[in-house]
């Protein structure tokens, strides 16, 4: 790719960048609220925003009663519209703003959407509340039973009417539909007949009053919608300046994009506010091709859909340059950032661990688990998914009989730390050392090392696995027990298991749907939870700290060997896997993504990675995942799904051919620019 700039702006990856303003309303003064409509629009220009979405009624301020029953206001506010078309005539921005409009002797409240100087089309509100301090039915008209009708107004003629959906010419995924305050309050709002249409962006101009437990309830409307519409919801409400006589307005501002809320506004604020986010409408194109039952409301909903009609709206997206995303993405998609929600997330993925494991053993009728201890994060986990169990059951820790088999290259510290941990468990333990039953191995296949030749190669490597597996299942026969297995989700997605062994074979695994990020913070978690061992939490402390290692190649004076120096950094590795497995990203919208989330060092206890790291990983990650690897999950043994994230299941969230190429994946790569800007090689 010659020119990297286009590949780096987030335009160009069909991200949009939006905006939500609350301004400080001029209450009557519709002049003066043009004027600082102008201003923030001007304000998401400079911030590139492509549209912004005002409050309802904003031109006039939504607390004026009966003064919308007074002509002069009327006029001053379409006069007002006027004026604000002509001083935005330049801006590449759409806005959503609202006024009181007059059409056939009835007086509506409508959201206008406007851009290039015109209004693109007026969509008045539907549901009028008239209950506890509401009394819009007072003023306005309803407009639920509306069709859409064409209007004059001076020397053009707008869309007029509830069922309008505006399609932007730039941005085929973006079509935006519009709704106004109580039309999200009622039990089918307006927006989800508009999204199954096909509108991803939902607006809402909103006023709504302040009172005690409001936002919250806001917070899960706006919310709520934009996960059943698979859609992205920016709501803008009334803040300072509304009439104060029997209410009080808090300025709540709030986008979502597909059930998250990914900005809000500082409620009771004295000055106006601008929320800044960006819409992932490939992500919203994909759950929405996904999810089949979003398609079957789309048929059963086929006669209201067409009566829906669209507008076309010609809006240039912003000039082409470097544009990374406003808020980056979550380096750890698997891992909440904030510590409560981390505590309870990792309170939840143990539970399910929990509880598969027991409900498997009761059913096989065993009373003993089988498991092998490295002193890794795996193995430990595994081993307190275990003794976890048997205290539910009310067996004793004994009922668990763990193994640590050191090899060739097992390190005096991790076997060490794989005793201390099984001791501190109170579970039966013992040390097997497979080196003899390894050597009789390699001297039977007439491997070099018999013969004192430093021949570490796969086979070296694989014989050490195979013999722990298969002492592991022995044991299981001798001792009437089922083998837990430990590999996490990280692993199987790279292939980083040998085939039939212990990494990959077992009678049940508990840690197949964790990926590796994930199990160092359950570690971490774990001690915390004094009922799996009062003791273990410096042992914890330990295994975190261990370089995480197969131990099957002895140092040959480069240092141990290391996991990641082969499948890469596990925090890449797995921001790759959620996206790719969630939602089915390509390789260019990865790379991006990577580089606006981890091209920049936030804080210094966290890594940073070059574009050209980032692009090195990927191409390892694409090969891995998409060619080497699915072989091995596609007879993976049972372990239950964990996370939205999705598991590597052949029965489960993924199914694929395991003879499938990386062909399509790895070209992409190779289409990549070789360096982001301001790289100096």
């Amino acid at each position: 790719m010659s020119d990297p700039i286009p590949f780096f702006d987030l335009y160009a990856q069909d991200f949009l960048r939006v905006a939500v303003a609350i301004p400080v309303v001029a209450l009557a003064q519709p002049q003066e609220n043009a004027r600082r409509t102008l201003a923030l629009m001007q304000q998401a220009v400079q911030q590139d925003a492509l549209l912004v979405v005002f409050p309802e009624l904003g031109l006039t301020g939504y607390s004026c009663d009966d003064l919308f029953h007074q002509t002069a206001l009327l006029d001053a506010a379409q006069q007002a519209l006027q004026e604000l078309l002509k001083a935005s005539h330049d801006l590449p921005v759409l806005a959503l703003v609202g006024l009181p409009w007059r059409h056939r002797g009835h007086l509506f409240n409508v959201a206008a959407l406007i851009g290039g100087g015109k209004v693109h089309g007026l969509v008045p509100k539907s549901f009028l509340p008239n209950y506890r301090e509401f009394y819009e039915a007072r003023q306005f008209t309803p407009a639920l039973t509306m069709q859409t009708e064409w209007i004059r107004w001076g020397d053009s003629t707008l869309p007029f009417g509830p069922r309008l959906l505006f399609e932007l010419d730039a941005q085929p995924l973006a079509t935006l539909a519009v709704e106004i305050c109580e039309d999200l309050w009622v039990p089918i709002p307006p927006s989800s007949l508009a999204a199954l249409a096909g509108a991803t962006l939902l607006l809402n101009s909103s006023a709504s009053n302040a009172s005690l437990g409001k936002a919250d309830y806001r917070r899960q409307l706006v919310a709520n919608q934009s996960a059943r519409c698979l859609a992205a919801y920016l709501y803008s409400a009334a803040g300072m300046g509304e009439s104060t006589t029997d209410l009080a307005w808090d300025g709540h501002g709030l986008i979502a994009d597909y059930g998250q809320i990914v900005s809000e506004s500082t409620r009771y604020q004295t000055h106006e506010q601008l929320l800044i986010a960006d819409i992932d409408l490939a992500r919203l194109e994909q759950e929405r091709m996904r999810q089949n039952t979003f398609s079957h409301a789309v048929q059963q909903q086929s006669h209201d859909i067409a009566t829906f009609t669209r507008i076309p709206i010609v809006l240039p997206l912003p000039p082409s340059r470097a544009r990374p995303l406003y808020h980056p993405p979550a380096r750890f998609p698997y891992v909440p950032a904030l510590s409560t929600q981390r505590q309870q997330r990792c309170a939840e993925v143990f539970q399910i661990q929990v509880q598969g494991l027991h409900a498997r053993l009761l059913a096989t009728g065993l009373k003993t688990l089988i498991i092998g201890v490295s002193g890794g994060l795996d193995s430990t986990l595994a081993l307190l998914v275990a003794c976890a169990v048997v205290d539910q059951l009310g067996w004793p820790r004994q009922s668990v009989r763990a193994y640590t088999m050191p090899g060739f290259a097992t390190g005096h510290q991790s076997q060490k730390l794989a005793e201390k941990l099984m001791k501190a468990m109170g579970v039966h333990a013992e040390v097997i050392d497979i080196r003899p039953s390894c050597l009789q191995m390699l001297a039977d296949i007439h491997h070099p090392y018999v013969s004192g030749e430093p021949c570490y190669d796969i086979t070296f490597e694989n014989v050490q696995a195979g013999e722990r597996t298969s002492h592991l299942f022995r044991l299981a026969n001798h001792q009437g027990g089922l083998v837990v297995g430990t590999s996490d989700l990280s692993e199987l997605a790279l292939g980083w298991s040998t085939y039939g062994v212990g990494d990959h074979m077992a009678h049940y695994h508990v840690n197949a749907g964790v990926p590796k990020t994930l199990v160092q913070h359950l570690l971490r978690w774990a001690q915390s939870a004094p009922e799996l061992a009062a003791d273990i939490a410096p042992l914890l402390d330990e295994v975190l700290n261990l370089e995480i290692s197969p131990e099957l190649v002895p140092d040959q004076g480069k240092g141990i060997q290391r996991s990641e120096a082969t499948v890469g950094p596990y925090p890449l590795q797995d921001f790759f896997l959620y996206h790719t497995l969630r939602f089915g990203f390509s390789p260019q919208r990865l790379a991006f993504m990577a580089w606006c989330a981890w091209s920049r060092r936030d804080d210094e206890r966290e890594p940073a990675y070059s574009y050209a790291a980032l692009r090195h990983w990927l191409e390892q990650f694409m090969r891995r995942f998409f060619q080497n690897s699915q072989f091995k999950r596609s007879c993976f043994a049972n372990s239950p799904k964990i996370g939205s994230g999705g598991s590597l299941s052949p029965r489960g969230d993924w199914r694929a051919p395991s003879d499938s190429v990386a062909q399509v994946w790895l070209e992409a790569v190779h289409r990549l620019p070789l360096n982001a800007p301001g790289d100096h090689g």
